[in-house]
C-alpha cells in the first residue's frame, strides 16, 4: 500500500492553525463528562428540529404569494439554484431593520456558512503572490486557517485592552508596502470578538474607516455576535457607518438562527470595472470563486432560514430576545463565577477581561496555558477550556479563552471551580 508523507501534503493538512478546532473536539470526544467551557457553539436548548417542516412551509407559502409557480417553488428547492442564492431580498431586508445597513440585494451573496465567505472574499481580493491580509490579533482560527489553505499572508495587528488601534493600522499598512508587498483588506470582529470578547469604541470605528480610505483598505467585517451585548447599547457596524464602500459584511446565521443550516452571507456592494468600462458589483464577480466551491449553497438549507426570516418580519433582533436574555445571564454568571473563584490576593496570580457582552472571557494565567495542561484539565479535573495560543502568530502563552454559550447555565460555577483547582494545583 502507498505510503504518503505527511509533510508532502498541503500546510493546510498538518498546520497546527488549521488543526486546533479538530483537537479540542478530539479531546471533547474522549471526556465527554468534561464541563466544556470550550465550545463557542449556541446553547442547544434553543433548536427544535420539529421548526424544520414549519420553516420549510413559510418560506414556501412566501414563494407563492410572490407570483411563483408550484412548479418553479419546487424547482427551486429541488434543483441547483442560483449562485449567490435566494435569500438577498430577505437578508437586505434584515440588514435594513436590525443594523440600518442599506444595501441592493444583488450586492448579497448567500453562503455555506460564514466560513465560505471568508475563503471566496480572500481569493476574490488577494490576487498576486505579495498580497497580503492584515488582521487584528488574536485572531478567529477560521479566518487564519482559511488564508494558509489559499497560501495567503496574514499580517497580525495587535490589539489593545480598549480593542485596535487605528493609528497602528495605518503603520503596519505602511510597514508591509515597505517590504514590498500589498496590504487588500482588513479582518475585524467589532463586536464581541472571539477570542478576546472586546467590542470597538463608535469613534475607533470611524476611525478605522478613515485609515481604509487612506491606506487604500477593504475591511472584512465579521459580526456574529452583535446582537449579544449585555445591554440594549446600539453599536453601529462598520458597513453601517460606511460611506466610501470600504467594508465588505460578513454575516452568519449560526448563533442568531442554529448552525446547523450551514447558512451564512457576505456583502459586498463595491463597484468593479473592467477594462471596456463594462461595471458590475463585486457580489456578482465573486459568485465565479463560489460557483467552482459549493456550486451554491442549498437551496433546502436557504429555505429553512428564509422560512425563519419571513416568520420573525425579517428581525432576528427581535426574534432573539430569548437567547439574548439566556447569554447575557450565561456572561454576567461566568464573571461572578470567577470573581468568587479568584478573590483578589488569594491564590494564583490570575486576571481576566470583563466585557460587554459576547460568548467570552479570556483568562491571564501563571502557567503555560497550552495542550497538555488542557488534557489534564480535561481527564483529572473534569473541565473544558481553550488556549488562547490557538489566536496568535506568537503568543497567547499564559492564557486560555472560556465560553459561556454552550453550557448549562447551573454547570458555569461548577466549571470554573473544576479550572480553579488546576491552576492551584499547577500554577
Amino acid at each position: 500500500m502507498i505510503e504518503l508523507a505527511r509533510e508532502s501534503l498541503h500546510v493546510s493538512v498538518w498546520d497546527p492553525v488549521a488543526t486546533s478546532m479538530n483537537f479540542l473536539n478530539e479531546v471533547a470526544g474522549r471526556f465527554p463528562d468534561a464541563i466544556s467551557l470550550a465550545a463557542g457553539r449556541p446553547y442547544n436548548g434553543f433548536h427544535d428540529p420539529a421548526d424544520l417542516p414549519r420553516y420549510l412551509s413559510v418560506f414556501q407559502d412566501h414563494l407563492a404569494g410572490a407570483g411563483l409557480s408550484p412548479q418553479r417553488v419546487s424547482s427551486l428547492l429541488m434543483q441547483y439554484g442560483r449562485t449567490n442564492g435566494v435569500l438577498g431580498e430577505l437578508i437586505a431586508r434584515l440588514l435594513d431593520n436590525d443594523e440600518h445597513i442599506l444595501v441592493p440585494p444583488e450586492a448579497i451573496a448567500v453562503t455555506s456558512g460564514c466560513q465560505e465567505a471568508m475563503v471566496i472574499a480572500l481569493r476574490g481580493l488577494c490576487a498576486r503572490p505579495g498580497d497580503v491580509v492584515l488582521a487584528v490579533e488574536p485572531c478567529y482560527v477560521g479566518l487564519t486557517g482559511a488564508a494558509r489553505l489559499l497560501g495567503i499572508d496574514v499580517v497580525p495587528v495587535p490589539e489593545g485592552a480598549g480593542g485596535v488601534d487605528a493609528a497602528v493600522v495605518a503603520a503596519t499598512a505602511r510597514a508591509v508596502r515597505a517590504e514590498g508587498r500589498q496590504p487588500k483588506a482588513l479582518y475585524v470582529v467589532p463586536n464581541f470578538s472571539n477570542p478576546s470578547g472586546v467590542s470597538l469604541p463608535v469613534a475607533t470605528r470611524h476611525l478605522l474607516l478613515d485609515v481604509a480610505e487612506a491606506e487604500d483598505l477593504l475591511v472584512l467585517e465579521d459580526d456574529p455576535y452583535g446582537l449579544f451585548g449585555l445591554t440594549d447599547e446600539p453599536r453601529p457596524s462598520l458597513k453601517a457607518l460606511d460611506r466610501r464602500s470600504r467594508v465588505i459584511y460578513l454575516g452568519s446565521f449560526a448563533k442568531s438562527c442554529f448552525p446547523g443550516a450551514r447558512v451564512g452571507f457576505l456583502v459586498a456592494d463595491q463597484r468593479v470595472v473592467d477594462h471596456s468600462g463594462r461595471q458590475t458589483l463585486l457580489a456578482d464577480e465573486l459568485s465565479a470563486i463560489k460557483s467552482m466551491l459549493t456550486v451554491n449553497t442549498s437551496p433546502v438549507a436557504q429555505a429553512v432560514i428564509g422560512g425563519l426570516l419571513v416568520e420573525s418580519g425579517c428581525s432576528l433582533r427581535a426574534a432573539n430576545q430569548a437567547k439574548i436574555g439566556f447569554y447575557r445571564q450565561n456572561l454576567r454568571t461566568l464573571l461572578t463565577a470567577l470573581a468568587d473563584a479568584f478573590p483578589e490576593g488569594s491564590g494564583p496570580d490570575v486576571r481576566w477581561t470583563v466585557p460587554s457582552g459576547g460568548f467570552f472571557v479570556v483568562l491571564e494565567v501563571p502557567v503555560a496555558a497550552d495542550e497538555k495542561l488542557l488534557e489534564l484539565s480535561a481527564e483529572r479535573y473534569g473541565v473544558l477550556w481553550t488556549p488562547m495560543s490557538f489566536f496568535y502568530t506568537d503568543g497567547g502563552t499564559n492564557a486560555l479563552r472560556l465560553s459561556c454559550s454552550a453550557v448549562e447555565p447551573g454547570r458555569i460555577g461548577e466549571g470554573v471551580t473544576r479550572l480553579a483547582r488546576l491552576l492551584a494545583d499547577h500554577g
